[in-house]
C-alpha cells in the first residue's frame, strides 16, 4: 500500500544531483504534518535538486556548448506543468487527490521526479 506524502518528504529528480525536501500545501490528515496533494508542483513544494544535468534545459545546453560539448550542469530550477500522477484514489484533501509515494511528476527539462521517502511512512493509503 502506498504511503501518504507530507511536508519533509524526500524527492529525487533523475536529472538532478541532490535530493530535495517536499513542502505540502494541504492540511494535516493523520498527523500534525501537512499532507501533499497532486497539485503541489510549484517551487514552494518542489524546490531545487541542486544542479541540473539535462541538455533539454537551455542553461545546461548553453553552458555545455560553451565548454566544447562537455556536459556542464547548471543550477536546477524545476519547471513542472502537470500534476503528480496517479495520486491517491481513496484520500483527498479539500477535494484534491492526496499525494502518495507511488506518484511521480515530470520536469519540462526531461527529469522524472519521484518520492524517495514519504516523510511519514506509517500512514498508508488503504
Amino acid at each position: 500500500m502506498p504511503n501518504l506524502v507530507c511536508t519533509g518528504a524526500t524527492l529525487q529528480c533523475s536529472m538532478g544531483t541532490t535530493p530535495a525536501t517536499f513542502a505540502a500545501s494541504g492540511q494535516a490528515v493523520s498527523s500534525p504534518t501537512p499532507t501533499g496533494v497532486v497539485t503541489d508542483i510549484g517551487p514552494a513544494s518542489v524546490p531545487s535538486f541542486g544542479m541540473c544535468m539535462s541538455l533539454s534545459n537551455p542553461q545546461v545546453a548553453a553552458a555545455t556548448a560553451t565548454a566544447q560539448n562537455v556536459l556542464t550542469p547548471q543550477p536546477c530550477l524545476p519547471v513542472i506543468a502537470a500534476p503528480w500522477t496517479p495520486g491517491s484514489a481513496r484520500v483527498s484533501v479539500n477535494g484534491v487527490a492526496a499525494l502518495d509515494d507511488a506518484s511521480q511528476c515530470a520536469c519540462n527539462w526531461g527529469g522524472s521526479i519521484a518520492i524517495a521517502s514519504p516523510g511519514q511512512p506509517d500512514t498508508t493509503v488503504q
